[in-house]
């Protein structure tokens, strides 16, 4: 039943809103030590879309999205983002901002729409209320009273009984257990854009197929913006080695090597190709998402 269960493939309804950009990055080049690790990347991800970044290690895939959250900054090219604080145009497409040209309360005003689910999870010291409420304190000067139905929530839409680990330790959490903490601390969020850093990497598979559902219904899910702007749904970009997400969540496939994208299709495209720094990393997946 289990192994059936990992086969399944997930379908959705949800058609990307092409015309309308979420993000887009026009020529972004970065190098660490004189070597680069980002040769011109160009990509945009339309609003709505379900997107994953594959590519074999230090390919740049987490480079790439830590420019995207501004922990890193470009040496050439722009990164730019949909601003869901400013009015939107007749078409309902929110304005794109260059992340270069924005001071931090501006940074920090658009990033209130977003959320990140980190690959070792990067949950604080302390209780699970705690990593729930952190960023909404922070960036939605939210109190404690206000982010407590949101956080029980939160906890609940990933499978955990809110009135068992809201107050539980980090330390207490199992590894399954720490992964749905962080995707319920990006729900409480109710991000408009979502981030996942390797969301399935060391797990088993019967936990992996847990965590590719959650993807699924948390991408599915429409954002409380949705009520107040026209069109807003919710989109994901997701780093992953993960064979079994691909097939079974279908995302748009973006694929980076020597740091530029060398594929941008569908899963059933992308593992008929033959192309030499295709086929070896098809046959490498399973084992980098194991070590990493």
């Amino acid at each position: 039943m289990r192994a059936q269960r990992t086969r399944e493939v997930l379908h959705w309804a949800r058609v990307p809103n092409e015309s309308v950009p979420e993000v887009k990055i026009e020529d972004l080049h970065k190098s660490f030590g004189g070597k680069p690790v980002l040769d011109g990347i160009s990509l945009t991800v339309a609003r709505g879309e379900l997107l994953a970044i594959v590519g074999g290690s230090g390919c740049g895939k987490t480079v790439l999205l830590k420019h995207i959250t501004q922990h890193f900054n470009p040496e050439s090219g722009r990164v730019l983002v949909a601003d869901h604080e400013a009015e939107p145009d007749a078409e309902g497409r929110a304005p794109l901002r260059d992340l270069a040209t924005l001071d931090e309360a501006e940074f920090d005003r658009i990033r209130a729409h977003w959320a990140v689910v980190f690959q070792r999870n990067a949950l604080l010291t302390g209780t699970v209320f705690h990593n729930l409420a952190m960023t909404s304190r922070e960036l939605k000067s939210m109190t404690d009273a206000e982010i407590l139905p949101l956080a029980r929530k939160a906890l609940a839409d990933v499978g955990l009984d809110p009135d068992v680990v809201l107050t539980r330790d980090r330390e207490q959490l199992s590894g399954g257990m720490a992964k749905r903490v962080a995707v319920a601390r990006a729900l409480v969020m109710d991000p408009v854009l979502i981030l996942y850093d390797e969301p399935t990497s060391g797990l088993d598979p019967e936990m992996c197929a847990q965590i590719h559902d959650l993807i699924r219904r948390t991408h599915e899910t429409q954002p409380a913006l949705a009520a107040i702007r026209r069109g807003v749904v919710r989109t994901s970009i997701v780093v992953t080695h993960d064979t079994e997400l691909l097939r079974r969540l279908r995302p748009r496939i973006v694929m980076l090597h020597a740091g530029k994208v060398v594929f941008d299709g569908r899963f059933d495209e992308f593992i008929t190709r033959s192309e030499p720094y295709i086929r070896p990393y098809l046959e490498q997946m399973s084992i980098l998402q194991q070590r990493e």
